[in-house]
């Protein structure tokens, strides 16, 4: 090996002869840092002249260049390279140059390669006849030929190339610049640009238009979505997405992002001219905001504003109907949770008011959890605020849902549950637990109430679990009887419910003091809950689980509708069974029927997650039940499934069906192909519900994304395609 220095490499103090032809020249003086010349021979002449041969390599400040011979004049200090030469800058993602031949200086930092070929961050890779590099900052390329492509022996014409006069890419800034630019697919030209300029491949974040996209709609016809990005800072960033339609629809998208030592911003939004709405200005403007505050609290904010109830449809923005916009905070601790809500909705369903339905609401929550050394066991204290207000102040049911126009209504509660557990003799697990929930409850503008309401639901129960565990074989079986029995106090006193209209009865809370969700409706009275589950464990990695139960009570209280399950003296049965499979599948069922086996509710879950593809498939039935707004029954599956078919390519469909209409309401088909050097993506979606705001719709979209241009996109993580041997 020999050392030179980086200013005078033929100033040696000594050259050393090694054995197997391996020589050393320590090198003097001036050079702040010093270069490493490693070569099977290194020759001195007397005419400041030094020659490598020989598997040569030099090593400087992190560049590291191979050749197979090397020649350096101290007199002109400038280094005459022949090939094979590989040079390539330090960086995890260096850049590396390949040429025939080269004259480059002492530094390798400036100079002139012939027949040369750049990869920028092992991506983007550009042939030229020559490559020359100025102060180490710019490389410029004469008759360049650039793509992300690999290329392939028998098929040496890339899916995509670009094919420039001269390009210049510029080390400090990280941008490339082709000047009289042509963009060919498969060889064939596609357009041509006298100037371009793109980011290379290691920028993350650079100004500058993205990917443009193809949508075309049957409300809108074809348009060009095409995005500009603006950094802001190395925190903030702002993306302008102009939108241009056949139809005469023009709309700007907004997106503006900033992040801060204390959260993230993201706002959204859009204005349009459309022929849909001709005669107005359509948009929507969404917010959100995360911030985590002092004391370990964190704090979100949600804004959601839209002009009219089509619009976010029309533009494929979002599938919501009920938008909420206001702020919540929270604290989660082991041994407490603090939670607070306050906001409005906007609802944009059909034939939903937002004067006489309860869209202005706050909610808080403190729950701290004590293990009282006298009695034992676990006591929780659940303080509780709720409060809806109407924008109408009328006193009558102008809409027909049993309700004042104008109610409003506030609950403080306060819920304290004790709980303990013992383990008696034959495994038996017994549990005593008790609980007392007083509320304080205000009511407005509805004379069916009085204006303040104060009750107390005193509750205890006593739990019996009997586990039996069989192993045998393969197999390992768990057989577990329940039997809990509630005494509750009297029916409390009416009072508006808004938070407990809807109640779903499953293994969830088939053990639970209330099976009501919110606390404006505490159930009461003498039940018993029983069980029976079994569990079977395989050795092979598959597991199946059945669940049963029922609720008997001593009296009806008419506290459930018909059609939740739980009504009368005896609940409808309560079935469920779920297998899971080491293969990736899952199955599952919940059913809800009663003696006569008159099936209530429904719900099928069907999925697989392989190497191949995945499939989630749910179907769901619900009998009617006006009390929860369901006026027919609901009979309705729903399908989601992502499949690779082929090396680089994937699919995606999505379904939805009303099989009580006998109609699907919405089907979406996604196709993609990405390798290492593009990714496509064709969209294809159709809407067929309609109403009085929106129309049924079918929408077309494309996107493409060249890889080797900035650090975004798919393409950089698909799989290489293999050249044939």
């Amino acid at each position: 090996m020999a050392r030179l220095g980086a200013t005078a490499i033929t100033r040696s103090l000594g050259v050393l002869a090694l054995a197997g032809g391996l020589t050393l020249a320590a090198i003097a003086p001036r050079a702040e840092e010093p270069a490493a010349l490693l070569a099977n021979r290194v020759i001195l002449t007397g005419s400041n002249m030094l020659i490598a041969e020989g598997s040569v390599e030099v090593l400087y400040r992190g560049t590291r260049m191979t050749a197979r011979r090397v020649t350096y004049d101290s007199t002109t200090e400038q280094l005459s390279i022949e090939g094979p030469i590989r040079l390539t800058e330090p960086g995890a993602r260096g850049n590396v140059l390949v040429a025939d031949q080269a004259e480059l200086s002492r530094d390798l930092q400036n100079g002139l390669l012939a027949g040369a070929r750049m990869v920028l961050a092992r991506e983007l890779q550009l042939a030229a006849d020559t490559i020359e590099r100025r102060k180490g900052r710019y490389t410029v390329l004469k008759r360049v030929v650039a793509s992300s492509c690999e290329i392939c022996a028998e098929n040496p014409t890339p899916l995509w190339e670009i094919r420039a006069r001269k390009v210049t890419h510029d080390a400090e800034t990280r941008q490339i610049s082709f000047e009289s630019a042509q963009l060919r697919a498969m060889g064939v030209p596609i357009f041509y640009l006298p100037y371009l300029r793109a980011p290379d491949p290691t920028v993350e974040r650079m100004s500058g238009f993205l990917s443009p996209q193809f949508r075309t709609t049957s409300l809108l016809g074809f348009g060009i979505k095409t995005p500009y990005f603006l950094t802001l800072g190395p925190s903030a960033d702002l993306t302008f997405t102009p939108y241009v339609a056949a139809s005469q629809t023009k709309t700007l998208g907004l997106r503006y992002r900033r992040a801060y030592d204390w959260g993230d911003l993201l706002l959204e939004g859009a204005l349009s001219d459309d022929s849909i709405e001709p005669d107005e200005t359509r948009g929507y403007l969404f917010g959100d905001l995360t911030a985590q505050l002092p004391r370990d609290f964190r704090l979100s904010a949600q804004l959601r504003l839209v002009s009219d109830p089509s619009y976010l449809l029309n533009y494929d923005i979002s599938d919501e109907d009920r938008l909420w916009s206001g702020i919540e905070i929270e604290r989660v601790k082991r041994d407490q949770l603090i939670w607070a809500r306050i906001g409005n909705t906007h609802s944009i369903r059909e034939g939903e008011s937002n004067s006489t339905q309860p869209m202005a609401s706050a909610t808080a929550q403190w729950i701290d959890v004590f293990r009282p050394a006298g009695i034992g066991g676990e006591l929780t204290l659940d303080w509780q605020l709720a409060t809806a207000r109407r924008a109408s102040d009328s006193v009558l049911d102008g809409d027909g849902d049993g309700v004042a126009d104008g109610r409003d209504s506030g609950r403080l509660s306060m819920v304290a549950d004790w709980r303990r557990n013992w383990l008696l003799p034959g495994g038996i697990l017994a549990t005593a637990e008790a609980e007392l929930a007083l509320d304080a409850i205000s009511v407005g503008t509805d004379p069916a109430y009085d204006s303040t309401i104060t009750r107390a639901l005193p509750s205890a129960a006593v739990e019996l679990r009997w586990p039996w565990i069989s192993t045998s074989g393969r197999a390992a079986h768990v057989i577990e009887p329940i039997l809990q029995l509630v005494w509750s106090g009297d029916d409390p006193e009416a009072s508006p419910n808004e938070d407990s209209l809807l109640t779903e009865f499953d293994e969830g809370n088939l053990f639970a003091l209330s099976r009501f969700p919110g606390g404006d409706a505490r159930e009461a009275g003498t039940r018993a809950n029983l069980g029976l589950s079994y569990t079977r464990h395989d050795q092979s990695g598959w597991s199946l689980g059945l669940t049963a139960g029922r609720v008997f009570r001593l009296d009806d209280l008419g506290q459930f509708s018909s059609g939740s399950g739980l009504s009368g003296t005896r609940s409808d049965w309560l079935l469920g069974a779920n297998l899971a499979t080491a293969s990736g599948l899952t199955v599952a069922n919940r059913a809800l029927f009663d003696d006569d086996l008159s099936i209530s509710r429904n719900e099928f879950t069907l999925g697989y997650d392989g190497e191949a593809y995945d499939i989630a498939t749910r179907y769901l039935w619900m009998e009617a039940n006006a009390a929860e707004g369901r006026l027919e029954d609901l009979s309705e599956l729903m399908l989601d499934t992502e499949w690779l078919f082929a090396p680089g390519w994937s699919g995606k469909l999505s379904a939805r069906y009303d099989l009580t209409e006998d109609r699907a309401s919405r089907t979406s088909l996604g196709l993609q192909y990405a390798n290492e050097c593009i990714t496509v993506d064709l969209s294809l979606s159709r809407r067929f519900t309609s109403s009085s705001s929106v129309e049924p719709e079918t929408g077309i979209g494309i996107s493409v994304a060249l890889a080797g241009f900035g650090a975004g996109g798919d393409a950089r993580n698909a799989t290489r395609r293999v050249c044939a041997r």
